[in-house]
């Protein structure tokens, strides 16, 4: 699952006119960076929810050439945030574990971060997998870090000045993980603090350099880094 309904309010004013996950970095649209990463995993099917300018967005996603195949979640009437998006979602992703990924995060990667995400997943002992960055060297994170990961399990960072890892926008999980959720919006960020005080949060960490692209700033920030690359 994809999640691109969001307002892209930071983003402004490149998102006054369009989604978010059309601002494009080097070239290319937020969400071909992300839609491309999966079909490179190995994703045959993406579900896309939708609010801000969705039709714009689904006219983009309709004519990209290449897979995944699109599904869109529609959120027109109401948007739901991360939690209250995947609850809606989940009768169009089915029952088999999913990536859940946002779209302002673009990455040069190293290894194989999907693929390593993919080898820690255990549905048995795990509520969600998540990819981590760390906070040093990120482009576009100001925050003092989200978590601490310790064996694999991740804690929050709770009263601490700062966390060396951050989340960096994919993770895998359950479909129906967020299915006794609240009606309505709700973030998936309770889910997750529950899940780690019951030792089912788990994470690993991208080999390679993030780029968190929120904001204006942050966008021609990672342009610059990718075309650096040549």
């Amino acid at each position: 699952m994809v999640l691109a309904a969001g307002l892209g309010t930071r983003m402004r004013p490149l998102t006054d006119d369009r989604p978010k996950g059309l601002v494009e970095v080097r070239g290319r649209a937020l969400i071909d960076h992300v839609l491309d990463r999966l079909a490179d995993a190995g994703v045959e099917t993406a579900v896309v929810n939708v609010h801000w300018f969705a039709d714009r967005l689904e006219q983009h996603l309709a004519g990209r050439g290449r897979g995944p195949d699109i599904v869109i979640s529609d959120e027109r009437a109401e948007l739901l945030e991360t939690g209250g998006g995947l609850k809606k979602a989940h009768p169009l992703l089915g029952d088999a574990p999913v990536f859940v990924a946002n779209i302002d995060s673009v990455w040069i990667d190293r290894s194989d971060a999907l693929a390593d995400l993919v080898r820690l997943w255990n549905s048995e002992t795990m509520d969600a997998a998540l990819l981590l960055a760390r906070r040093e060297g990120a482009i576009g994170f100001e925050g003092d870090g989200d978590f601490f990961l310790d064996d694999g399990r991740l804690t929050f960072r709770g009263e601490a000045a700062s966390a060396p890892f951050a989340y960096m926008g994919v993770h895998i999980t359950r479909p129906g993980y967020a299915d006794h959720g609240p009606d309505g919006p709700f973030s998936l960020s309770p889910l997750w603090r529950k899940s780690a005080a019951e030792g089912r949060l788990f994470g690993c960490v991208l080999d390679g350099d993030w780029m968190h692209v929120g904001d204006p700033q942050a966008r021609d920030d990672a342009e610059a880094k990718l075309a650096g690359l040549g």
